[in-house]
């Protein structure tokens, strides 16, 4: 060996021992807690059963047991970094992702990011291991296939350099963008991973890398402003995987639908109704159960006055002259107002005032054409305390979602009712 290649193997061999030293802190770290809310399959204990096999620490949870049927289906869940060792089975095997960013990866191919809903299906005897993401927990549902004669072979492990490997060609995030997906869980299903890695790693690179470091917005506030205008643009898809980034964060089945009922009398039943049943679907998937709890306030006889005084309190008293001012043909529009969009909607106790007018803002952008609307509600949300800044964060964490001009308008429409200051 040359001088140069001698150079670069030790280069190589101190950066692998440098991060493995990071990685063991970092994991170590993290195991403080294990999160229980991961997917809707229980943790388990610890997998100490087969510890020899597995690089870090794994929980196992049998799902199904059952001889006579033949068939085994184990949730197993791995620690930031945990990979099992090099092995095949007999008589095969199917993985089915059930929560945060793992790998699965064959002898002599590349490793394929497993996201939550992705499946793989592994061939007898293929010589294989799978693990969790550097940075996030990992679960998946371990399916036994052929129960009576399938046995296991355990082989090496997967060295740190193979593992780093493996993971950093594939998952190409940064630090950031990475972090933030693992607290989202945002992945779930998200079969761009496999077929446009190009594009899912700058979508994810900017959205959750770039975006979530400008601003103050806390985690609970960036899901809600983009559930609401995923709502608004009627984007099955996204919706779906934000709806589990909420479900996974402490966001309730009720805000969640909430959200939904919010954005009817802005951007109509027919962009909200499609998403309410993907919604529902997911809660059925997690056991909770329909219908939710009944969270109206109001009745026929009050609605139009109560939506009034809620109008005043966001606006001022001048909300008493729409009705008195409008033309004699158009006067039942503030009366709608007043009574449908306010009193049978804003009334309800689930979200505070300070947060619904923020994704009424987010709504109405992601909607476009909405200006004369849109600087009322910064109006709004200037008066219960949403300032320039937390505005401007929010237009910007919408902005993977919305594109530029939808978000250049509404940057536009904040400094035009809040001038920059001199």
């Amino acid at each position: 060996m040359n001088t140069k290649n001698i150079f670069t193997a030790c280069i190589v061999a101190i950066v692998t021992m440098l991060w493995a030293n990071v990685l063991n802190a970092q994991v170590m770290e993290k195991n403080e807690s294990v999160p229980q809310g991961i997917s809707i399959f229980p943790v388990g204990n610890p997998n100490d059963a087969y510890s020899q096999y597995f690089v870090g620490k794994s929980y196992l949870a049998p799902v199904v047991n059952n001889d006579e049927l033949k068939t085994h289906i184990s949730n197993v869940t791995f620690e930031p970094a945990c990979r099992n060792n090099w092995h095949s089975h007999t008589g095969g095997q199917i993985l089915i992702a059930v929560g945060g960013r793992g790998f699965y990866q064959e002898k002599g191919k590349p490793a394929q990011l497993m996201l939550p809903g992705d499946v793989v299906e592994i061939a007898p005897n293929v010589v294989h291991w799978h693990g969790a993401a550097p940075d996030s927990w990992f679960s998946h549902l371990a399916v036994e296939c052929n129960g009576d004669t399938n046995k296991n072979t355990w082989l090496d492990p997967v060295t740190d350099e193979e593992y780093v490997a493996a993971t950093a060609v594939q998952d190409g995030l940064t630090d950031v963008a990475a972090a933030n997906i693992g607290d989202w869980y945002a992945g779930a299903g998200d079969s761009m991973a496999k077929t446009d890695p190009e594009l899912w790693q700058i979508f994810n690179n900017f959205a959750f890398g770039d975006v979530q470091q400008y601003g103050k917005l806390d985690i609970r506030t960036r899901i809600l402003v983009t559930l609401a205008s995923l709502v608004a643009q009627n984007t099955v898809t996204e919706f779906r995987k934000v709806v589990n980034a909420a479900l996974s964060n402490g966001i309730t089945p009720d805000e969640v639908k909430e959200v939904l009922y919010h954005a009817v009398p802005y951007c109509g039943m027919p962009r909200v109704e499609d998403l309410l049943a993907v919604a529902n679907d997911i809660f059925a998937a997690r056991g909770i159960e329909l219908p939710l709890p009944r969270h109206s306030i109001v009745t026929q006889a009050d609605r139009y006055e109560k939506g009034l005084e809620l109008q005043v309190e966001i606006f001022g008293e001048r909300m008493r002259d729409s009705y008195k001012n409008a033309p004699a043909d158009q006067a039942h529009i503030q009366q709608y107002l007043s009574a449908n969009c306010f009193g049978d909607y804003q009334t309800r106790p689930v979200f505070d005032k300070k947060m619904r007018e923020l994704l009424t803002f987010s709504v109405l952008i992601s909607l476009g054409g909405c200006e004369p609307q849109v600087k009322a509600h910064i109006t709004g949300n200037v008066n219960l305390g949403n300032g320039k800044d937390v505005l401007l964060a929010t237009a910007t964490q919408l902005l993977p979602y919305l594109g530029y001009p939808r978000t250049l308008n509404a940057i536009a429409c904040i400094n035009e009712v809040i001038p920059e200051s001199k």
